[in-house]
Parts: C-alpha cells; sequence; structure tokens
C-alpha cells in the first residue's frame, strides 16, 4: 500500500510540474498571432509545405537542416553538422538573432527583442510538434534564456595588430586567402558578425566542440582584436 500510494503521489507530482512548466514557456494563443510575422517564409499545420523556409511542424527536437527536401544554405547544413538541434533555448536565440546563430544565414528577418513574443511564438510552435508534452532535453519546458550581448562588448574597438599575433591558432583550421574547403571562411567578415559569433561559442549557443573551446579561451578584447584583424584580411 506504502509504495502504491507514493507511486501515486509522484505521478500527480509529475503531471502538476508538467503543467507549471508548459506554462512558462508562453501563451500559444498569443504566439498564433506574433506567428504572423513568419508566415511570409513558414507555414504551419495540416497540408503545411516548404515556401521560402521550410514548414515548422515537428520543429522541436529535429536537428538543424534536417528536413528533407528542403534546400539549406551551406551555413545551415554546417550548424546541423555540428550538431545545432532545435529546442527552446536554440530556437530562442535563433528568433531572436539568427545570425548569432547561424552565420550568413539566408532567413532575411532581422530578428525578435521582445522575449515575451518569443516565449508565445514557441508555445504556439510547440502545438506542431509530435509530442509537445514530452519534448527531448525537457523541450519545450526549458525556460528560454536572453542572449543578448552587452552594447559595450559590441562597441569595443578591437586592435588589428594583436589580432594578428593571436591569429595562429585560428589560421590552422581557417585559410588566411578566404578559400572555404570543408571549413567556412572568416577572412573579411564584419566585425560585429563574428564577435557575435565567437560569444555565441563562449556561451555554448552554437555547438561545434572545437570552436566553444577555443572561444572559451578568448576574452572581449582578444575576440574584439580577432575581429579587427579579419575584416581587413586580404
Amino acid at each position: 500500500m506504502g509504495v502504491a500510494l507514493f507511486a501515486k503521489m509522484t505521478l500527480a507530482a509529475s503531471i502538476a510540474a508538467g503543467t507549471s512548466f508548459a506554462n512558462e514557456i508562453g501563451d500559444a494563443e498569443a504566439g498564433e498571432k506574433v506567428f504572423s510575422q513568419c508566415k511570409g517564409c513558414h507555414q504551419l499545420g495540416a497540408g503545411a509545405k516548404d515556401r521560402i523556409g521550410p514548414h515548422l511542424n515537428g520543429i522541436f527536437g529535429r536537428r538543424a537542416a534536417a528536413h528533407e527536401g528542403f534546400r539549406y544554405s551551406k551555413s545551415m547544413q554546417r550548424a546541423g553538422n555540428d550538431g545545432l538541434t532545435w529546442t527552446a533555448k536554440t530556437l530562442d536565440a535563433y528568433i531572436e538573432n539568427p545570425r548569432a546563430l547561424v552565420s550568413k544565414t539566408r532567413m532575411s528577418f532581422r530578428g525578435m527583442k521582445d522575449a515575451t513574443d518569443r516565449a508565445n511564438l514557441l508555445a504556439y510552435l510547440r502545438n506542431f510538434s509530435d509530442n509537445p508534452s514530452n519534448l527531448p532535453e525537457a523541450e519545450p519546458t526549458a525556460t528560454a534564456t536572453d542572449h543578448d550581448l552587452d552594447p559595450a562588448i559590441l562597441a569595443l574597438k578591437g586592435d588589428p595588430e594583436y589580432g594578428e599575433y593571436l591569429s595562429n591558432e585560428c589560421l590552422t583550421c581557417h585559410q588566411s586567402d578566404g578559400s572555404a574547403v570543408g571549413i567556412p571562411s572568416i577572412t573579411q567578415w564584419p566585425e560585429e558578425d563574428f564577435v557575435v559569433a565567437m560569444h555565441a561559442y563562449k556561451r555554448k549557443i552554437r555547438p561545434h566542440p572545437v570552436m566553444q573551446m577555443m572561444a572559451g579561451r578568448l576574452n572581449d578584447d582578444e575576440i574584439a582584436a580577432l575581429a579587427a584583424y579579419f575584416k581587413d584580411l586580404e
């Protein structure tokens, strides 16, 4: 009797917790209105088809660039190969600032800055996943985080000479002539894009483990210096 009672209590607690977590992600009804910003490129629901962007049914738990039949950009394919999977955390970061997560993405959307709008949109997208109440990594019940960089970091003026000194490690993989054979080029990359990408690796938003390790060793000034050096590298 004791075991049975404990099992019932545990089940009840789990259901209550699941309901509570589900409410934390946002308001799906409000999210449907937010989705109007996405309708020009994406479809959802029965009969959804790929348009400029892929349809978003079953997006939670799906590997980036894994939807068959859609022609993804090389950058999105690389992100998928690196292990990027669409979870509440990564979707929130991508919707907030697409280029922070995937450089040179073809998605022209400039980002959704309002955290409440993003949370509501995720709640709406959740309804079109296979098992919305039991998604990978406790998705989408995991609370999304804010990935805005401090404006002071973006405002740092890097020293290109110092960046050249630091660049040797980068150039063991990336080509100084800008060629991109298997590894994307980082030469003549806009400074802000470089900084945003490196901090995304530091925060482990971007999934490449080697880049996470490399970025984790760098401080803000060193990242700014590298950005300044590679921006003008011929």
